[in-house]
């Protein structure tokens, strides 16, 4: 408990680190791009200075004009001058635009928005405006903060996914591990149990009663097969899906109480898929289970399997209480149970079983609440019988 509050304490401590440090990173910028418009803006003043030097020098007087024409010269940014309402000069403007007066007049309306102008007072009752854009370096500027935290998404998706894979991939070997250690354990008594079990035929022990704890024994090692096979790869055999589908369904209906109406439907002909008969039963108990715990002990629970010609379809259909749409893929993950002692993990496994092992696909079909819901297996065919 202390390890678990002490890991979630770290977490916060590193989400708001990272929140001030990008909070610091666009303060910074900003106080950076106001730095620079600053600069801009004097920079301009200057030039009105130069412009209005240049404009009320005589040009018979033996004036030094050079700083102000190195001023003008040097100047980089857009440029309009306007007396009244008219244009009067242009500076750093594409000659495409002073051609044409309408987007002339377009680009002014561009450059008051960008900044105010700054006013040249030329003679007594007579000034000019001066209104310039923004530089390219400020423009740039603008979208640096955008580009930055661009940048911080995709490495902090890129550390989100590698953080997740590599739970998940912990997960799923602690999974296994456990899977397999379950196996072994139900070894031990397993083998005791076989041994009971002949010493009661060499008695001749009830002919029923000896049947049916056979039956359960052939059950538990099914079970301890099935709990083997997690974390590893299993060998896939060409089967008959309407047989093997069959047997669990039988093997449950006799096991269920009597409230429960089954029925099973499925094409006359075999149909060959290739699965592991373990995991599959294993799927279709989950399904078959889960059927049953959504109509509390009583209703109708049917299987029919469908033959389209490229593949099958297994729909199992309850009459419980349904499952909201919202939910029709929540249902799949990990940990997530409508029960109140269920742990969430009957059809994450029966969706790996089928997906990861068999190739397969499963979904919630249909489902109404209060009526019921239909879970659709997909498996493609293999070749036919000769």
């Amino acid at each position: 408990m202390q390890f678990s509050e002490r890991r979630n304490t770290t977490r916060w401590i590193i989400i708001i680190t990272s929140f001030v440090i990008v909070l610091l990173i666009l303060w910074n910028t900003y106080s950076f791009f106001q730095i620079f418009k600053n600069e801009e803006r004097v920079k301009m003043q200057n030039w009105a200075l130069a412009q209005k030097k240049l404009n009320s020098v005589d040009p018979n007087a033996d004036v030094d004009v050079e700083l102000p024409f190195q001023i003008i010269q040097e100047a980089t940014i857009p440029i309009i001058v306007t007396e009244k309402d008219s244009i009067i000069n242009t500076n750093n403007i594409d000659p495409d635009i002073e051609k044409d007066k309408v987007k002339l007049n377009a680009f002014l309306q561009k450059l008051k928005s960008q900044n105010d102008p700054i006013v040249m007072k030329i003679s007594e009752g007579r000034t000019h405006n001066l209104y310039y854009g923004d530089s390219s370096l400020l423009n740039k500027l603008k979208y640096y903060p955008v580009a930055l935290l661009l940048i911080i998404f995709l490495f902090g998706a890129v550390v989100y996914n590698f953080y997740r894979s590599t739970k998940m991939a912990t997960q799923n070997k602690l999974w296994a591990g456990m899977a397999k250690e379950t196996a072994h354990q139900i070894g031990t008594p397993l083998s005791s149990l076989i041994g009971w079990l002949e010493i009661m035929k060499a008695d001749n022990v009830d002919e029923t009663t000896v049947t049916e704890i056979e039956k359960d024994i052939n059950r538990l090692q099914t079970i301890t097969e099935r709990f083997s096979k997690i974390g590893s790869e299993p060998v896939l055999e060409t089967l008959d899906i309407i047989k093997e589908t069959k047997l669990s369904f039988d093997y449950l209906q006799s096991r269920f109480s009597k409230q429960v109406e089954f029925s099973f439907s499925a094409p006359k002909n075999p149909i060959l898929v290739s699965i592991n008969p373990a995991l599959h039963s294993w799927t279709i108990e989950n399904l078959m289970k889960n059927a049953i715990d959504a109509m509390r002990g009583r209703g109708s629970l049917g299987i029919a399997i469908e033959n389209d010609g490229q593949n099958i379809r297994i729909n199992v259909t309850d009459s419980g209480k349904g499952i909201p749409k919202k939910q029709f893929r929540r249902v799949f993950e990990p940990g997530f149970t409508t029960k109140k002692r269920g742990w969430g993990l009957g059809l994450s496994l029966t969706k790996r079983i089928v997906e990861e092992y068999h190739n397969g696909k499963i979904r919630v079909s249909h489902s109404e609440i209060d009526k019921g819901t239909t879970m659709q297996i997909v498996y493609k065919k293999a070749k036919q019988l000769s």
